[in-house]
């Protein structure tokens, strides 16, 4: 998604969060990395000035640790009692638009939904308050004195430009000044194919990131393989992929009075796309796959900012609108002609039987790239389509699961493949002496249930007979920092109860009287 930007009120003074100390030494938890490995422990994970020291396995499951054998705390540290408790590195978003003034958000209402899930690095595909909003965000982030995950700020390309951008040359200097001007990369959404050329082949000539949703304003003539060709890092969404693998067609099957200015053309049709590629397992099919993945391409799906279009009556009725959704990004969700995004005035059963037959096959070619040893990050894309802050996080790592990961597999998206994809595994991504000190530490186990990660928690019955809520992460640890991911939700809540009290607020259906 793309609009609905415009600068937003910038995150206060920090004064959440305990730390950082010289020491932190966190007890006893069993670890589940982002490299694959099996979860283990108990572990002791020992952190000195933010960077982990060592990670030493201390005992046995259901066996009383030895206390001889531990890492010894020294003066002035920390130590964080978490046996019982699941320990995984920081999640990383690779697709996280930090609010907008359309939405009526501000950024520690955002920042503090991210953190809440865990969620310690984020990519801002855009930077659509401003490049020098984001970095002045971004800086405050990297020293702590905001409650935010750390930034990774990509710029719309042409943003800034005094006029448009019509020849290469032109392009190639747009990229050299974003570079200088601080971005880590860029945010395509289309050009002419000289245009684009350029501006890829520049900005990797300079070492920076780039993504793509490739518009369908300009995929006729340049889809996935020409922008990874040319040197792009990460496609968003799935965009220009499909029609990477036409093979009977050169253009999409666009009814005859279609008009990309009307979303529901827009949107309902482009549910009909991956249909009218090759099959999956064809030889266009493999193909395709095989040079994306020579190439080290990364495939960023954000599924979940789509999942409305296949089941709108869950997507709009999620449990924790009521509780966490602004009254003014809930009117910036409802059915509109002129808001992007808000195509629902004309959606019903047949368009969500298609597009669940599109996510079957795009969910194919994402598993299966996962298989050959190609990159899926976990993205949200949220503020959008009736998907929240930090709450897509987990639901996008659901719809990984749907699509055959290994909860393991889901894991290594969500930390290691975010953290390649934004070029900073030498820093975060797994928990592993020399990296920075970014956890996330929960009760339940993830792996048994991905569910576990929403901050509503998940329902579980006790033997009791009695129903209860469970999990949600209990700590959200950044640069050794011990934030309580709880009381950052609590905080958000706080937001919305008074954006409620102050406009008298109702969450109205579409076309009744009162409220629901």
């Amino acid at each position: 998604m793309q609009s609905g930007f415009g600068q937003v009120e910038k995150a206060p003074e920090r004064t959440e969060g305990e730390g950082p100390w010289s020491q932190l030494i966190i007890r006893g938890a069993t670890m589940i990395n982002g490299n694959l490995a099996p979860p283990i422990g108990p572990v002791d994970i020992v952190v000195e000035n933010n960077r982990i020291v060592d990670v030493k396995t201390v005992g046995y499951p259901g066996v009383k640790i030895n206390e001889a054998g531990r890492p010894k705390l020294k003066p002035g540290g920390k130590e964080l009692q978490a046996e019982g408790m699941y320990i995984l590195p920081g999640f990383v978003d690779t697709h996280a638009h930090i609010g907008g003034k359309a939405q009526g958000t501000t950024a520690e209402y955002v920042f503090k939904l991210w953190m809440g899930h865990g969620i310690t690095t984020i990519a801002d595909p855009g930077s659509g308050n401003g490049l020098d909003w984001t970095l002045d965000q971004k800086k405050k982030s990297a020293n702590n004195t905001i409650t935010a995950p750390r930034i990774k700020a990509y710029t719309f390309f042409g943003a800034g430009s005094a006029t448009p951008i019509s020849t290469p040359e032109q392009a190639r200097e747009w990229v050299r000044t974003n570079a200088k001007s601080g971005a880590d990369g860029i945010k395509f959404f289309g050009a002419p194919p000289k245009i684009m050329q350029a501006a890829l082949e520049e900005n990797k000539k300079l070492g920076l990131r780039s993504k793509m949703h490739h518009a369908q304003t300009y995929v006729g003539e340049w889809n996935v393989l020409n922008s990874a060709r040319a040197g792009l890092t990460s496609m968003e969404h799935w965009y220009g992929l499909p029609e990477a693998l036409f093979y009977d067609r050169t253009v999409q099957d666009y009814s005859l009075d279609y008009n990309y200015q009307n979303e529901q053309d827009r949107f309902g049709e482009a549910g009909q796309l991956w249909a009218q590629s090759a099959p999956p397992f064809s030889d266009k099919w493999n193909s395709v796959m095989d040079e994306l993945l020579e190439l080290d391409f990364t495939l960023s799906p954000t599924m979940v900012i789509y999942e409305a279009n296949r089941d709108l009556t869950r997507a709009r009725r999620a449990e924790w609108h009521e509780e966490y959704t602004l009254p003014s990004l809930w009117e910036f969700y409802a059915p509109s002609r002129q808001s992007h995004g808000s195509y629902w005035h004309a959606w019903g059963t047949e368009k969500e039987v298609t597009w669940k037959k599109n996510y079957e096959l795009w969910m194919t070619f994402i598993n299966e790239y996962k298989n050959r040893g190609g990159r899926v990050t976990v993205g949200t894309d949220a503020g959008f389509i009736y998907e929240l802050y930090g709450f897509a996080y987990p639901r996008e790592m659901e719809l990984l699961r749907e699509a055959g990961f290994h909860p393991l597999e889901v894991i290594k998206a969500a930390t290691l493949n975010g953290a390649e994809a934004l070029g900073m595994d030498d820093e975060i991504g797994t928990i592993e002496p020399g990296k920075l000190a970014d956890f996330v530490i929960l009760e339940e186990n993830p792996v048994a249930n991905l569910q576990s990660l929403y901050g509503t928690g998940s329902i579980k019955l006790t033997e009791n007979n009695e129903v209860v809520r469970v999990g949600g992460v209990k700590y959200t640890i950044k640069d050794g920092i011990i934030y309580d991911a709880k009381k950052l939700l609590s905080d958000v809540k706080a937001m919305v109860e008074k954006s409620k009290a102050e406009k008298e607020y109702k969450i109205v259906q579409p076309g009744l009287k009162g409220s629901e």
